[in-house]
């Protein structure tokens, strides 16, 4: 499990907890909300028990059905798109960073079908159902564009913004991850950064944080990073930063 979650870490990342919620079942899917009967009176708990992870992964499947993740998506990128467009003209050779996995790319049909648990190298032959294995998922490039990120990204590049893309996806996805970029509508950016195969980090801010600095060295001034993981964010190198929601799955 440890070094499994450390692969995840920078293909596209699922804790623990959505890794083990897998075990419920597929009946979770249609579930809203998990109410445990009302224990007996007198009955002895342990008292320390964290959240059931069959409720965790029900409620995940609640909060995407139900519009609060579109709701929330798009709160905190029309905010990037209002900042981006206040400060592009007066920034010299001012620069976007995007996150790519559930930032820019939705993998919702692979998220949805392995009911958050992750398969590095199963196929993936019989979606809607699953199991989808990542890399299989990425050979197809059938992301879907996050709406509100295209949308800011299409005023980053009509105010002159550069666009770079930094992943913790490996290079040796370079080329399906480029075809997926151009299907989805993100065409005309400056870079896509992988990670390097084979590389190891503790943090997915020990690998995107200096990327960024590179930018800002080859004379760029960035004036927004985006992700959907806190770790896309950390590290500076950007004038302000914007968190989109992502209960899915977590990338230290």
């Amino acid at each position: 499990m440890a070094s499994q979650g450390l692969k995840r870490a920078f293909v596209r990342g699922f804790s623990i907890l959505c890794v083990a919620a897998t075990l419920a079942g597929p009946a979770l899917a249609d579930t809203a909300t998990l109410k445990a009967p009302a224990l007996p009176a007198g009955t002895v708990t342990d008292g320390a028990q964290p959240e059931n992870l069959s409720a965790a992964q029900a409620a995940a499947f609640a909060y995407y059905k139900s519009g609060a993740y579109e709701r929330g998506l798009s709160d905190v990128a029309g905010k990037a798109t209002a900042w981006i467009r206040s400060e592009a003209r007066k920034t010299k050779h001012p620069a976007l960073v995007l996150d790519i996995d559930e930032t820019s790319l939705s993998n919702w049909a692979e998220l949805s079908a392995n009911q958050f648990a992750y398969f590095p190298d199963a196929p993936c032959r019989s979606l809607p159902k699953g199991p989808c294995g990542w890399a299989a998922w990425v050979a197809r490039a059938e992301a879907k564009p996050i709406a509100p990120t295209l949308a800011l990204f299409r005023t980053a590049k009509a105010n002159g913004v550069a666009v770079f893309f930094i992943t913790g996806r490996s290079e040796a996805l370079r080329a399906e991850t480029e075809r997926n970029l151009k299907a989805a509508g993100y065409v005309g950016y400056t870079q896509l950064y992988m990670k390097p195969d084979l590389s190891t980090f503790r943090s997915a801010a020990d690998f995107k944080a200096p990327v960024r600095g590179r930018i800002e060295s080859a004379g760029y001034t960035i004036i927004a990073n985006m992700g959907d993981q806190a770790s896309d964010l950390a590290g500076g190198h950007s004038l302000r930063s914007f968190l989109l929601p992502d209960p899915f799955y977590f990338i230290p």
